[in-house]
């Protein structure tokens, strides 16, 4: 029997605001944020802006994955609202163990409602627009076995996200540096652009000098991502630049004008750990 009301679970790390989460009843799981004083809880007591002003302090975070027991507790309100199963995209199992614990904690649920779990290859931007989309295509009407089967790894697949960090310092002390180099860069103002590789790492795809050139450089790459497909969602985000990420979505939408959707998000705390600020993201996820 095939779940006829399905719920989507996602972490914090899918970047998406309140609000949206709220108008698509996308629930989401935060991951842990250990500081100096104490422990915060991504996305509800602490966000970019706190970290920013902590790495500027020269504290270096750490970040840890949610707690069981809050994935647990999100899946048990599931049920309480009525729902008769999950579809769960979760971070990046090439950057954080979240994905292998939200399948660990479903397998023990697996009596009381079915739960599909995904790695989304991605964060932010390829994760936020995969849950949003499968939140349309639910209210849609399209079915559980469409749903886990074909959509999902279709959208996960579809989905090419490219970010902008200003510096590379704290992907190497926070050791996630993974493929990208940290260079000599830094002092030529070397800003390198970042993508998703196929295993779920950071991998830097291009370099651009200073940062006007950041903003055509996301462009160029997520128009060449989209290539020939004719149906697409975009998607914008910054961490501490909102009037550069305003332009990002200006030059965007004049370059492929046809989207389905277009939405915006802020950078979580979690990867803000990793990236600083200063940061700019665009993507596109294709839909045919």
């Amino acid at each position: 029997m095939h779940p006829q009301k399905i719920a989507i679970l996602t972490d914090s790390c899918a970047d998406l605001s309140p609000r949206l989460a709220e108008e698509n009843h996308i629930f989401i799981v935060p991951l842990r944020i250990l500081c100096a004083d104490g422990e915060y809880l991504d996305g509800v007591n602490i966000r970019g802006g706190d970290i920013y002003a902590r790495l500027r302090a020269g504290e270096l975070p750490q970040t840890s994955l949610p707690a069981g027991e809050d994935i647990a507790k999100a899946l048990r309100q599931i049920v309480a609202e009525g729902y008769d199963g999950v579809i769960a995209v979760m971070l990046s199992g090439g950057l954080s163990g979240t994905y292998n614990l939200v399948r660990v904690i479903a397998e023990e649920c697996r009596g009381l409602l079915p739960v599909r779990v995904f790695d989304s290859a991605s964060g932010s931007l390829g994760l936020g627009m995969t849950v949003l989309q499968l939140a349309e295509d639910i209210r849609n009407g399209m079915d559980w076995a469409e749903l886990t089967e074909r959509r999902a790894p279709q959208l996960i697949a579809g989905a090419h996200p490219f970010f902008s960090v200003d510096t590379l310092e704290y992907l190497q002390k926070g050791g996630r540096i993974g493929k990208v180099t940290a260079t000599a860069g830094m002092l030529l103002q070397i800003k390198p652009i970042l993508t998703f590789a196929d295993d779920g790492q950071l991998t830097s795809v291009a370099k651009v000098r200073g940062r006007r050139q950041v903003v055509d450089k996301l462009v160029e790459l997520t128009v060449k991502a989209c290539g020939d497909h004719k149906r697409y969602n975009l998607a914008v985000a910054n961490g501490g630049a909102p009037e550069e990420m305003a332009l990002v979505r200006e030059k965007l939408t004049a370059a492929l004008p046809n989207y389905d959707h277009i939405w915006e998000g802020e950078i979580d705390g979690t990867l803000s750990v990793y990236i600083g600020d200063g940061v700019l993201g665009a993507a596109v996820q294709v839909l045919d």
